[in-house]
Formats: C-alpha cells, sequence, structure tokens
C-alpha cells in the first residue's frame, strides 16, 4: 500500500509538505504543489481518513521538549511559551530532555501518543532521526534555541554573532591576548556556532569543550588554570558552565578579575549581583519563548510562519577587568 512517505519521496519533498497540500494548505510554492499532486496521482496515494479525522480534532495541548530543565535559560523558555500559550487557550506539557538524545526521542513519542497538536523542539543532539516520525505523523513542529541539519520546520533562535564579536573587542581592550574558552559541545548548533563566531574575534584562544553542565565548567577551568601558559580570561558559552568556571576560580583562590578575568553567554538575575557583577552576552530569552509558541501556533493554524532569529547582546559589567601578565 502507497504511503505518505512514498508521495514524499516521489515528489522530493517532506510528509509534512504531503500533508499540507493533501490537507488544503499553501505549499511553499505553486510548483510544489504541482509535484505532489501528481505524485499523489501516479503512486495512486489515498489518504486515510480516518486517521485524519482523528489527527484535525484539536486537544488543545502543544508538547515542549526543552534541553535540560535544570539550566535557567530553559526554564525561563518553558514559562515564556506557557505564558504565551494558556493566552491562546492552550496547555503545555513540558518534557525534560536531560541532554540526552534517546531521552529526547522518548518524549517526543510519548506526546506524539498523546495527541499534541503541535510540538516545539531544542534537540539535545544534532541526530535528526525523531523528525521522521513526528513529520509521519502530520504533527506540526518548531525548533527552539538549536538547529537540526536537514530540518525544513521553523526555528526560532537567538543569534550571538555581533556580541560576540563586542566580547571579543572588550577583551582586547582590557589588555587580554590569551583567552580560555569553555564551549558547548560540538554535537549541537550552539555549541558550534558560539566557538566558531567567536573565533573569528582575533585572540588566541584556548578551547576545551563542556557539555553545558555546571560541573563540566568547573573541569574545564581547572584545564585551563594548570596550563604553563594560563589565559587571562575565561569565557564559558553557557550559564551553568560559568557558573562552574566561578566555582574552579574561587576554589584556586583566584580573583575575579584581578587574578583571571570571566565573561559568560547567558545572562541570570544573580549575575548583576555578585562581586564582582559578572559581564554576560545576554538573549531575549522570554522572547525567543513567546515567539516559538507563536510559530507553532500558526503552524497549528495552518499557515507557514518564517523562520525568527533575535539579537543577543553583550553586557559589560566588571569582571574582566584589565588583564594581569598580557602579552
Amino acid at each position: 500500500m502507497t504511503t505518505i512517505k512514498d508521495v514524499a519521496q516521489h515528489a522530493g519533498v517532506s510528509t509534512a509538505t504531503v500533508s499540507r497540500v493533501l490537507n488544503g494548505h499553501a505549499a511553499p510554492t505553486p510548483e510544489t504543489r504541482t509535484r505532489v499532486l501528481a505524485a499523489v496521482d501516479e503512486l495512486g496515494y489515498r489518504p486515510n481518513a480516518l486517521a485524519r479525522s482523528l489527527r484535525t480534532t484539536s486537544t488543545q495541548t502543544l508538547g515542549l521538549v526543552i534541553s535540560d530543565l535544570v539550566n535557567p535559560f530553559f526554564a525561563e523558555i518553558a514559562r515564556a511559551v506557557e505564558e504565551e500559550a494558556r493566552d491562546h487557550g492552550y496547555c503545555v506539557i513540558v518534557a525534560n530532555a536531560d541532554e540526552s538524545a534517546d531521552q529526547q526521542a522518548t518524549y517526543v513519542r510519548t506526546l506524539l501518543d498523546r495527541r499534541v497538536d503541535g510540538l516545539l523542539v531544542c534537540p539535545a543532539t544534532d541526530d535528526p532521526a525523531w523528525i521522521a516520525e513526528v513529520e509521519a505523523r502530520d504533527v506540526p513542529l518548531v525548533l527552539l534555541d538549536r538547529t537540526v541539519p536537514q530540518a525544513t520546520c521553523p526555528v526560532v533562535r537567538a543569534d550571538g554573532a555581533q556580541a560576540l564579536a563586542d566580547l571579543a573587542d572588550a577583551l582586547r581592550s582590557a589588555g587580554h591576548r590569551r583567552v580560555g574558552v569553555i564551549a558547548g559541545p560540538a554535537h549541537t548548533s550552539t555549541g558550534r556556532e558560539r566557538l566558531e563566531q567567536f573565533a573569528r574575534g582575533g585572540l588566541e584562544l584556548v578551547v576545551v569543550h563542556g557539555d553545558f553542565r555546571r560541573e563540566s565548567g568547573a573541569r574545564a577551568a581547572a584545564d585551563l588554570l594548570t596550563r604553563a601558559d594560563r589565559p587571562t580570561a575565561l569565557v564559558a558559552m553557557d550559564n551553568l558552565m560559568g557558573l562552574g568556571a566561578l566555582e574552579e576560580l574561587r576554589r584556586r583562590g583566584l580573583r575575579v578579575p584581578a587574578d583571571v578575568g570571566l565573561a559568560v553567554y547567558d545572562d541570570q538575575p544573580w549575575f548583576p549581583l555578585l562581586d564582582p557583577p559578572i559581564t554576560v552576552i545576554a538573549q531575549p530569552t522570554v522572547e525567543m519563548g513567546r515567539e516559538a509558541a507563536r510559530s507553532l501556533l500558526a503552524l497549528v493554524a495552518g499557515e507557514q510562519p518564517a523562520d525568527v532569529q533575535l539579537a543577543a547582546r553583550l553586557v559589560v559589567r566588571g569582571s574582566c577587568g584589565e588583564a594581569t601578565g598580557a602579552a
């Protein structure tokens, strides 16, 4: 029996695009719609009317799979998503992938089985295998914060390129030349992109990868601080790794910024209250969550929202100071 996947493969499009055409929604282009309808005719595909009727019964619920509920960044995003969804009469089921691809796949499948009207996912890794299952179930999907190769669904994220360039300039102005970077995992888009963007700033970088967890930030800082050519400043590419780095600095009795400068990607309410206040790259977290919910609700309504890219910004405080012993 011909399936929707067969039609998608024959037409060279995603199953979600085939479903949109068959349900009367706008295709990306008129040519795409023509190609899909031609594939339907050539293969003799007949949609399952019962399955379609079940899928069009709204549950007024959305699924949100986030990478790590312990991370304040994602907790704030989850709250913003829930508030925006509630304003439109929807409830949100939140699942914590715990930075695990397997856990993420389990929760995605569970939410699909609960027949949510749409899914918001912050991918734990680059692995796109789970997306095919979402498309096969004809469930609207939006990616949040991170991307997945070959994914064709809308993405809502922040662009930190300019903020990272500004941070490199600020560190250079403070006399820093050799900077230790606690980067995120290379199997995530944010882990790769933040490092690549910061590397364009012209500083000498010493890089250690963490896993977006506090413990990995402490381990990476310990590695960087015991090197013979110890960096004069550390930059942690996420708030939890930044806390771990600060913890290690204090454990070693090193003063910020007198002995080592520190900057962190992601702001938190307590960072300005520390002594010294921490220089950060602040993301528009609440706006990201609300925009992601709006994009998903637009998909649920049969619209085709564009990707949303918001700007992060550098907030200079007192933790980078003047470099000590900088070359």
